[in-house]
């Protein structure tokens, strides 16, 4: 086939043009493993991606692409609980939308994250006052060398901040499958970020969360089926409490968000827009008008245009609060995934 016939365009969210040697979309585990095996015995690399909304090509792809499509919702009734048994390939949103329909509450602070059900363990998804980890019973993977499955339960899977084991141990060589949600019946509220303050905790409704939460969500972040953009570009910064304490001093409106441990989690989107980068633009990328955390596709940008915004957007903030931004995107050269901070450094 020619070079044309496989496009990346339609695979990643920020709509760059960029190009694999082939591109396979599996629907079970068996078409995945053997996808993976075929490619590692000819050594060519290969690729996992769900819907490519997390995901910045510096380039070209030198091998194969495997889309992962394992589908199926199955819902389990506990005395206390529901528990959700979710194909990788579900995607994200529609399963906050189905679940809501169905009356089963706990994921509407989380609506509207693109992407697949099998991505949202990798970054341990989080919006509004929620992370996945709060949710997630088990994953289920499979090494694709042998086809072998094996369930980690929320503990194994050593969730932190947009961090878990399949960023590091399970990485290389194994796939999501499945993810496990356990939803207490037992709903609470999260009412803690933005607009959601203004709800009253003690009639809210599950519903009204969720399109509170699509209204934020909408009104300040791109579509990226009209512009292209990864969401949220960059982690929001850990800093020690001393660096936050001289910052607040400094800045007295700065948002900080105390974790525990000690740590003070500062807006990358605020420190940002700090720095008067709201649409500012280096050759086809440009920081978004609206929220200053999405790097957008301005115009037929190159993955290059990206990666020398993100580079001035990281100086600027460092130059100005001492604080070192991390990107969230994962970056793909042509070989596989790279160090995000080293390219941009």
């Amino acid at each position: 086939m020619s070079r044309q016939q496989h496009s990346l365009k339609s695979w990643n969210t920020f709509g760059l043009e960029a190009y694999a040697n082939h591109i396979t979309v599996a629907e079970s585990i068996e078409e995945l493993c053997q996808c993976w095996q075929e490619s590692t015995q000819q050594k060519e690399p290969v690729l996992l991606l769900g819907e490519g909304s997390n995901v910045l090509f510096l380039g070209d792809f030198a091998g194969r692409v495997i889309i992962n499509r394992i589908k199926g919702i199955s819902v389990e009734e506990t005395e206390n609980a529901w528990c959700l048994h979710v194909g990788a390939g579900e995607n994200w949103h529609q399963l906050v939308e189905t679940t809501l329909q169905q009356n089963l509450a706990g994921l509407e602070n989380l609506a509207l994250i693109p992407g697949c059900a099998g991505s949202a363990p990798i970054q341990n998804i989080g919006a509004y006052g929620v992370e996945l980890e709060q949710v997630c019973e088990y994953v289920d993977i499979v090494c694709l060398s042998n086809g072998t499955v094996q369930r980690l339960n929320a503990a194994e899977c050593q969730f932190g901040y947009r961090d878990s084991i399949f960023k590091h141990r399970y990485r290389e060589g194994y796939a999501i499958v499945a993810v496990g949600l356990r939803l207490v019946k037992a709903w609470k509220p999260v009412l803690s970020y933005g607009d959601l303050r203004n709800l009253d905790p003690l009639t809210v409704t599950p519903k009204q969360v969720y399109d509170a939460v699509c209204h934020m969500r909408l009104s300040k972040l791109p579509d990226p089926k009209v512009t292209g953009n990864a969401g949220s570009f960059f982690k929001n910064p850990l800093v020690s409490a001393e660096l936050a304490e001289q910052l607040r001093t400094e800045y007295p409106g700065i948002p900080q968000y105390p974790q525990d441990g000690g740590s003070v989690k500062l807006a990358a989107g605020w420190l940002i827009d700090q720095c008067t980068l709201k649409g500012f633009r280096l050759g086809g990328a440009a920081v978004h008008q609206q929220q200053a955390l999405v790097l957008i596709n301005a115009q037929d940008a190159s993955g290059q245009d990206i990666v020398d915004l993100a580079h001035t957007v990281r100086q600027r903030v460092a130059e100005k609060f001492n604080v070192w931004l991390e990107p969230e995107v994962r970056f793909i050269a042509a070989q596989g995934e790279t160090d995000a901070v080293e390219v941009i450094t």
